[in-house]
C-alpha cells in the first residue's frame, strides 16, 4: 500500500510540472531575431535563451555574446517571485530576479554586488511566437543605456 501510494504521489508530482511548463508561455527556446532588436553599442548580445522547467523552479540559460563579442554563458535557476536568486556564469551579475506581471509578461532584474545593474520587462507575444525584452542598464562605468532585443521561439 505504501509503495502505491508513493507512485501515485510521484506520478501527481510529474503531471503537476509538465503542467507548470506547459501554461507558461516563457518556457522553451528562444532564437534573438537580430534584424528586429535594437541593442544598445556596448550591450551583451544573448543569441539564445531557454527557460525550462526545473522541479517547482525554472532554469534559464543564456549564451551569446558579450559587448568585445566574445562568448558568454551564464545561467539561473529559481521561482517568478521577484526574489533574487543567484546568477552563475557570469562575472557582471551576482543575481538576478524575475516576477510575473501578467500571464505572458515577466518584469525583470539584474544586480551585481546589491546594486541594480538591469532592469526590464519580458513580453510574449499573444501567438506564443515571439518575445520582447526591453531593457534598461547601467554598466561598471555608470552609463546608462536601453535596448530592445526581439526572439522567436525555435
Amino acid at each position: 500500500m505504501k509503495a502505491r501510494t508513493m507512485l501515485v504521489t510521484l506520478a501527481l508530482c510529474f503531471v503537476g510540472v509538465m503542467c507548470f511548463a506547459a501554461d507558461d508561455p516563457q518556457i522553451g527556446t528562444w532564437k534573438l531575431n537580430e534584424a528586429k532588436s535594437k541593442i544598445a553599442a556596448g550591450n551583451p548580445k544573448n543569441n539564445t535563451v531557454v527557460y525550462a522547467a526545473d522541479g517547482d523552479n525554472v532554469k534559464v540559460t543564456v549564451d551569446g555574446t558579450d559587448a568585445d563579442g566574445k562568448a558568454i554563458h551564464n545561467e539561473w535557476t529559481g521561482k517568478f517571485d521577484g526574489k533574487d536568486y543567484p546568477v552563475t556564469g557570469d562575472p557582471t551579475q551576482d543575481t538576478r530576479s524575475y516576477k510575473k506581471v501578467n500571464a505572458r509578461t515577466l518584469a525583470m532584474t539584474v544586480k551585481k554586488d546589491g546594486k541594480v545593474m538591469t532592469s526590464g520587462r519580458i513580453a510574449v507575444s499573444a501567438d506564443g511566437k515571439s518575445r520582447t525584452v526591453h531593457t534598461t542598464r547601467t554598466d561598471p562605468k555608470g552609463k546608462k543605456s536601453s535596448s530592445t532585443a526581439v526572439y522567436d521561439k525555435s
